[in-house]
């Protein structure tokens, strides 16, 4: 059944202006040492409100790193930066445990000592360059949001939010993230060269005196608040078959998936792609001030929740198609008005029940 916006208690609402507070304060704040990259930005908000992780590709110098540093200081959450190696092995990430003399009694114990993912804010700085021992050890963390060492699980703290940077033009020594990894990512986002403007402004600043003071916006239970207040938001049946039509036509065996996608695509979106675009066009819509989802909010997410999702295949990569290529021509032959996307035959196939 269709939700009812009015189905957002009094005290829910208030929530909804905290967090369109919080996005203008974390925005102003970030400004201060971020240049444009205003997209980038409210992706990394939306993901944290959603308790996803994100990806950021970009090539050296886009500040990818200086972004995401910002970020967990506009927020009162511990962070650590690990910066990933070829060499680094799964504890020194997760932890070891080590024997420890007890003083009092002589007797001899294990203690764990926690490494740098006990935090709540982890940059994975350049994550293709470790070995895919010590990816699978990060990926448990962000699914499960523990670790285990030996037979002992340790919960990590809440929220929990991994930021992944990688280089997309330095493939010697990278260790390419498996699919299943790259699932887990809530969002990839690309940061892309700044304008001529925006450019002039960075080499202006940087060469400069200039001071930043950046100040924490969000303690940890306000996040945590906001985040359970983002899964309230309703969303219309009209807007979950939107999402379902554009995943499913990923699919290259599902019936009404387009021809092109069939000729460019080896492998499609699962479920978890359906989940991340409604958790995050609920956030989106708290950002932008309405107490409900639209389609609006679906297509603006389209791209970074799809384009590492999807497989091209050979004769996509011969023609020079992306991901992003195919994903915005399926934006454009989907119907986002609700009765059209309905009583279109192709969708009436994708929607209909075994």
């Amino acid at each position: 059944m269709s939700q009812n916006p009015s189905s957002l208690a009094a005290n829910d609402l208030d929530a909804m202006k905290r967090i369109q507070q919080a996005y203008a304060d974390i925005g102003a704040q970030l400004r201060q040492v971020i240049v444009g990259q205003d997209k980038v930005i409210e992706q990394l908000l939306i993901a944290l409100f959603s308790r996803g992780h994100v990806i950021l590709e970009g090539v050296p110098g886009l500040a990818k790193t200086l972004m995401i540093s910002t970020l967990a200081k506009t927020l009162s959450l511990d962070f650590s930066r690990i910066q990933f190696t070829p060499d680094l092995m799964p504890a020194d990430i997760t932890g070891t445990e080590i024997i420890e003399e007890n003083r009092s009694t002589g007797a001899r114990e294990f203690k764990f000592l926690s490494g740098p993912l006990f935090a709540n804010v982890v940059l994975a700085d350049e994550i293709n360059r470790t070995p895919p021992k010590t990816q699978a050890a990060l990926l448990e963390a962000m699914q499960e949001r523990q670790v285990t060492v030996g037979r002992v699980r340790h919960k990590l703290g809440s929220p929990f939010f991994v930021l992944a940077t990688q280089n997309p033009i330095e493939q010697e020594g990278t260790y390419p993230l498996p699919e299943a990894q790259q699932d887990r990512f809530m969002f990839k986002v690309f940061v892309t060269y700044p304008s001529f403007s925006e450019e002039f402004e960075i080499a202006a600043r940087t060469t400069s005196n200039q001071v930043e003071d950046i100040r924490p916006v969000l303690s940890g239970d306000q996040i945590l608040e906001l985040q359970d207040v983002v899964r309230k938001v309703p969303a219309s049946d009209h807007a979950l078959k939107y999402a379902l039509a554009l995943v499913r036509q990923t699919r290259v065996t599902e019936p009404g998936c387009p021809k092109f996608v069939k000729d460019w695509l080896s492998w499609g979106a699962g479920p978890r792609a359906v989940q991340n675009l409604i958790i995050g066009a609920k956030a989106r819509a708290l950002l932008y001030g309405r107490p409900s989802v639209s389609t609006d909010d679906i297509k603006a997410l389209a791209l970074p929740v799809l384009r590492h999702r999807i497989l091209t295949n050979f004769t996509a990569a011969s023609e020079g198609v992306t991901t992003d290529t195919v994903i915005t021509r399926i934006l454009e032959e989907t119907p986002s008005k609700e009765g059209d996307l309905e009583r279109d035959p192709r969708f009436q196939k994708i929607f209909a029940v075994a």
